[in-house]
């Protein structure tokens, strides 16, 4: 270390780093980076200081910086170091400006002059400094002073300095795409460039492209995967293998950016085959690097057009990953599998034991990570498990957030897969009880209208049952301590409807928990509300049903305590249900009639019950209305006459009394303005899962009329969708009750045909009883998948509401097997024999078969005297043909195409054979497919980042 300290820092600085890294608290390291700022304050503002002294109390006030304080009074001393010829100098200015300021300084300006003129240095160092300088702090304004200079160093000799001119040009890209749109062929060129560093820095500014427009770069497939195999069979140097895999990063890139160009692309798919099969076959997959290539090859794979070889490959990568004692391994296993059973469903099976394996492991992540790929994998004969396990799993957990999307799942898996109304609703139930507010209020009211229509079909007596056995669970719930406001407005809403219809329980009964309920929650105005036409409804029926209506005082003193509540739609409710009370019950039953939860409500436009009244005014001297469309361009003379009277009156004081109110007139108008309708049409639930959607009947009202009925067709609404149309009864509706009855395998048969080889390396263990029976109801019984039979309406009573069901979509296995089914055998497209290589092989250049794109006119100066006839001739016509002209090209054609004249040939490269397309349909899959269709797609977009080395030579 020596007096003046380590790395040439002064023993000062060393003590200052020293000091604040004992420091017991953060009061005491504050003290000391306050008395350190003021010291730097006093010493850089001493005249003529040595630049060896300036350049410490830079790196000092970028080490305060760093602690969170401010020391933006060196800056301008920052700045003035990039102007400095000193080369040591100049690097840590430029250092130290790219830490203090953004792109939006207002100090900016002042070093472009001085990173336009160090673009021009011979000096590559400074080059490079300056184009690390460009990186951070050119914004979209001072794109154009520095571009023509980045232009011109992607020609430069040096490849340090072409690859960082590369990183600059993509991060105005990033910045401003329209001041570089022209230049983007270059990222094609650079592709192409000797050194294979500066080709591995293009591929990141070519994935974004692509991302962005996958067609126009479908021509530089067959490029991607002969660098890809290039650097597969280890023919770049040393130097960039990583704990012995070559040039991973390169390898990772170039798989995604293979995975989006052959996604439903089969011609391009059948290019990448080969190559993909020989990373699976050669990847080491001791270390976690190779772990990743490998991770990459799967997703890669489940991207492409499917092939079987490769979906068995990726199976066995996945076996393995699933078998680790690592959390890590088994978390990429989990994700992969996710990945793979959108192609290949019945994989999942072939890894039951792991799978539960990682649902019951502490690891939390691991956990959350298996229950993702439950839910992919749902179907009807194991919905009741998962979903159960998933409301299990919600209980356990404190976070809301997570909590909130498990119960949004199991919302969801109830709607789709439901074997019966009964355990819909105790699921509903569960989830409202403890997931409490954070469901969504659109799955309250699924729920009321479920309960509203029954099983859909006319059978009364299932209906009834089904809506006494809700009322009950609801009476036993009421017991509960706290209950959620969105549970309690469903419970209040089926009481009211349904608490007295079968008779087991009075109406006392009835309205005496309702009252509890407003009186527990007084401070919540809805459950109130919702409590409060309960009530009316309760006594409602019984007026109607001509029995003797007896309020208990409990209901009095609440009815009288909402009379003067503040709140005006309590008080509306209050004296609604009052008015209720007084009618008799031929009225009361046409007002509010039974079970009428899921009449239409028509709605008269023109107002005819006006008509009497009109006619009776009219005959009095009344005007006759005059539509708005008609009144345009008239001219009543009356208004001209009393014009002058008017403004002559309007300008001066008033002093007469106000008239006095005239007494209130009994309305006569018809009392179904009385009637109350909490449930509203809301939109359908949307959930995050793809290609799938579940369309759901409209919800029902609290009440109808027989005889008026409201049409809404046209009425714009605040709430919910713009305009109401009622669906009508289509030849898809769900009238038709499905079958629930599938058969289910019995579970130790459905263990025994599992795979006896789970672990390999670990000695064979019994399986406990209880997880065999969890893998049997997880993975065996019929693999077909039924739709929940709730959802269709009563066809007496709503046939207006049908609603179509989805249709499941295939599989992409399926619909390829529909789509093109070759009409013979299609050759191998995968040779996983070891490539016969032959000395010519050995003594070829990595990347010689790309040098040919380069323009000799920009490597002049890298080849430093070579002679003519030995540089590569420009062929950048390549890129003008056609991309299906490309895709016909075998490895062998290309490497010809790119390489100079002697080289014909490669080893180790296969023809790809075209596969011939056929009208007629194949085979359909398995039973297990044709419904059980999996209809959700989540995936995960890992991102691996190249590491960048940045080295500050100080001293």
């Amino acid at each position: 270390m020596g007096s003046q300290g380590g790395f040439y820092q002064s023993k000062e600085f060393l003590d200052l780093v020293k000091s604040i890294g004992e420091a017991r608290s953060k009061a005491e390291e504050d003290r000391i980076v306050l008395n350190e700022i003021e010291t730097l304050k006093r010493r850089i503002s001493e005249p003529d200081i040595p630049k060896r002294k300036m350049k410490e109390y830079i790196i000092r006030l970028v080490y305060i910086e760093m602690l969170g304080h401010d020391a933006s009074f060196g800056y301008i001393h920052a700045v003035k170091m990039t102007h400095d010829d000193s080369l040591l100098v100049k690097r840590t200015g430029y250092l130290a400006v790219t830490l203090f300021l953004n792109e939006d300084h207002d100090l900016i300006i002042l070093i472009v002059n001085t990173i336009q003129k160090d673009l021009k240095s011979d000096n590559y160092l400074v080059v490079c400094a300056a184009l690390n300088a460009v990186c951070k702090l050119i914004n979209e304004e001072t794109i154009p002073a520095v571009l023509p200079q980045v232009m011109e160093l992607l020609a430069h000799p040096k490849e340090a300095v072409r690859k960082k001119a590369i990183m600059a040009l993509h991060r105005f890209y990033q910045k401003s795409p329209s001041s570089v749109s022209h230049l983007v062929s270059n990222f094609r060129k650079r592709l192409c460039d000797n050194d294979p560093g500066v080709m591995g820095a293009t591929l990141c500014p070519l994935f974004e492209l692509i991302a962005i427009d996958v067609n126009s770069y479908k021509d530089l497939v067959i490029s991607f995967v002969s660098i890809l195999k290039q650097v597969a069979e280890r023919r770049l140097s040393k130097a960039y293998d990583y704990h012995q895999m070559p040039a991973p990063f390169i390898q990772i890139k170039l798989l995604k950016i293979l995975a989006l160009l052959g996604s439903g692309d089969k011609q391009a798919s059948e290019n990448m085959y080969t190559v993909v099969g020989d990373i699976f076959r050669k990847c080491d997959s001791s270390s976690n690097i190779g772990n990743a290539v490998l991770y990459e090859c799967i997703c890669c794979v489940s991207s492409i057009y499917p092939n079987p070889k490769l979906l068995e490959s990726a199976a066995d990568v996945i076996s393995r990953f699933l078998k680790s004692d690592s959390h890590n391994l088994k978390y990429m296993g989990i994700d992969a599998l996710g990945r793979l059973i959108k192609i290949s469903p019945e994989i999942a099976e072939q890894h039951q034991l792991a799978v539960i394996d990682c649902l019951e492991d502490p690891d939390d992540t691991l956990k959350r990570k298996t229950f993702e790929l439950l839910y992919k994998m749902t179907k009807s004969t194991n919905v009741e498990v998962i979903v159960d396990r998933m409301i299990d799993y919600m209980i356990s957990i404190n976070d809301n957030h997570y909590k909130t999307e498990i119960a949004s799942r199991c919302v969801e898996l109830a709607e789709q897969f439901a074997p019966s109304n009964q355990w819909f609703i105790q699921t509903m139930n569960r989830v409202f009880e403890h997931a409490g507010d954070l469901v969504n209020i659109k799955v309250a009211h699924n729920l009321m209208r479920l309960i509203a229509e029954g099983f859909g079909e006319d059978d009364d007596n299932a209906d009834s049952k089904l809506r006494s056995s809700a009322v009950e669970s609801y009476l036993r719930i009421l017991g509960e301590p706290k209950l959620p406001s969105v549970f309690l407005q469903v419970i209040c809403w089926v009481l009211g409807e349904y608490g007295t219809a079968d008779g087991m329980f009075s109406a006392s009964d009835i309205t005496g928990k309702l009252c509890d309920v407003a009186e527990a929650y007084s401070n919540d105005e809805t459950v109130k509300a919702y409590a409060t036409t309960a009530l009316m409804k309760i006594y409602a029926f019984e007026i109607a049903a001509r029995r003797k209506v007896d309020m208990l005082p409990e209901c009095q003193s609440l009815m009288e305590e909402l009379l003067a509540s503040h709140s005006t739609d309590l008080q509306q409710r209050a004296y609604e249900l009052q008015a209720v009370i007084g009618l008799d019950a031929h009225a009361v039953e046409c007002i509010m009639p039974s079970d009428a939860s899921c009449e239409d409500i028509e709605v008269d436009r023109d107002l005819s019950f006006l008509n009497d009244y009109i006619q009776e005014a009219i005959e009095k001297g009344a005007q006759p209305y005059i539509p708005e469309s008609e009144r345009s361009g008239m001219l009543n003379i009356s208004n001209f006459r009393n014009q002058d009277h008017h403004e002559a009156s309007s300008h001066g004081l008033r002093f007469e009394a106000y008239e006095l109110p005239k007494p209130a007139v009994q309305s006569r108008i018809p009392q179904t303005l009385i009637a109350s309708t909490e449930i509203v049409p809301v939109p359908e639930p949307m959930y995050p899962r793809e290609s799938y959607q579940t369309t759901m009947p409209s919800i029902p009202s609290d009440a109808g009329s027989a005889e008026l009925k409201l049409r809404l067709e046209g009425v714009q609404k605040k709430w919910g969708r713009p305009t109401y149309t009622p669906a009508t009864s289509t030849s898809n509706s769900t009238s038709q009750k499905t079958v629930n009855g599938t058969s289910q395998g019995d579970g130790a048969s459905t263990v025994s045909s599992m795979r006896e080889t789970y672990d390999s390396r670990k000695p064979q263990v019994e399986v406990s009883h209880e997880k065999q029976k969890l893998a049997a109801s997880l993975f065996g019984g019929s693999s077909k998948t039924e739709k929940r039979p709730a959802a269709g309406h009563k066809a007496a009573k709503a046939s207006s509401h049908m609603v179509e069901k989805s249709h499941v979509p295939k599989s992409s296995m399926e619909v390829a097997s529909e789509k093109a089914a070759p009409a013979q055998q299609p050759p191998d497209l995968l040779d996983l024999g070891e490539p016969t290589a032959t000395s010519t092989a050995l003594q070829l250049d990595p990347f010689e078969q790309l040098e040919g794109l380069l323009d000799t006119t920009e490597v002049a100066s890298a080849v430093n005297g070579a002679p003519a006839a030995s540089r590569s001739p420009d062929i950048m016509a390549l890129y003008a043909d056609t991309a299906a002209g490309i895709h016909n090209k075998n490895d062998a054609d290309l490497l010809s195409g790119l390489s100079n004249p002697s080289v014909t040939n490669m080893p180790g490269t296969t023809a790809m054979p075209q596969v011939t397309q056929s009208s007629s349909k194949g085979p359909n899959p398995k039973d297990s497919l044709e419904k059980d269709a999996l209809v959700r797609q989540m995936g995960v977009n890992p991102s691996s980042q190249n590491p960048n080395l940045f080295k500050d030579l100080l001293g």
